[in-house]
């Protein structure tokens, strides 16, 4: 056997193409007349954090719900850990148990409290030994620093504390890959940090993440790639160093002279 070293083109051929997690290829995908995803290719390695941003009306968020079927495709494929999306029932369900999701709005079950919100997935979906499933729950909601609230209901909480519990139950189904959908846009200005340092934390610890947010600061820090959106399209991908400081697009120039100079 050859001792010569693989070049990288070579290394990445022979490496088995599992970090690979999340792959849309030629996704399209229309409301009406209005063609809000045109022919997006975008690979998303395992333990990668990928941050999405453009302009209001890009197609940033229907991006992201797409990757669990929120949103349908007209075209193209989205294949998670090698598997495609399934249209419905119990493949879905499974699948979107291994993919979390944290949306604008909380969503969090009002007649329920912080503890019990945070461990009904588990037990109902993931059929998991309640004792364990409260355990990891405390653990968890320590772990975003709302630990003390377990036991209040969601409307007793900030709008940062909630948003907090919906990213702990999130976490709870022990995802392969988190989606963050402009997560810290419905919060007041001094919640919006104590949500991105748990991310920002989450990050550190290898969490696959799909992020749109209109935070640059988190692109900035916290990304390893940052997907540039406008129109429909991926105008331009780019390590975060690289996409604020030498932007190759003049969409991209526009955009970050509006947003930076704030």
């Amino acid at each position: 056997m050859s001792n010569v070293p693989l070049t990288k083109d070579a290394a990445e051929e022979a490496a088995p193409l599992a970090e690979d997690l999340v792959v849309l290829d030629s996704v399209n995908k229309h409301f009406g007349a209005l063609h809000v995803l045109q022919d997006i290719n975008l690979t998303i390695k395992r333990g990668e954090v990928v941050v999405v941003i453009g302009p209001s009306g890009s197609g940033k968020s229907t991006l992201c719900r797409t990757i669990n079927r929120l949103e349908t495709i007209d075209a193209g494929s989205i294949t998670i850990d090698g598997d495609p999306l399934p249209d419905e029932g119990r493949g879905l369900a499974r699948l979107r148990a291994d993919v979390g999701m944290v949306f604008q709005s909380f969503n969090l079950f009002a007649h329920k409290t912080v503890l019990e919100n945070v461990m009904l997935g588990p037990i109902k979906v993931r059929r998991q030994n309640k004792e364990e499933v409260e355990a990891r729950a405390r653990e968890l909601l320590d772990r975003v620093g709302v630990g003390t609230q377990a036991d209040k209901y969601p409307a007793q909480l900030s709008g940062g504390q909630q948003q907090r519990v919906a990213i702990a139950r999130a976490l709870a189904m022990q995802p392969k890959v988190m989606l963050f959908d402009e997560p810290t846009s419905a919060l007041d200005p001094e919640m919006i940090n104590e949500v991105l340092e748990v991310m920002q934390q989450l990050a550190r610890e290898g969490m696959t993440m799909v992020v749109v947010t209109h935070e640059m600061g988190f692109a900035r820090s916290a990304a390893d790639r940052v997907v540039f959106m406008a129109d429909g399209r991926i105008v331009e991908e780019a390590a975060p160093h690289q996409f604020f400081d030498n932007p190759r697009s003049d969409r991209a120039k526009d955009f970050l002279s509006k947003i930076l100079k704030h």
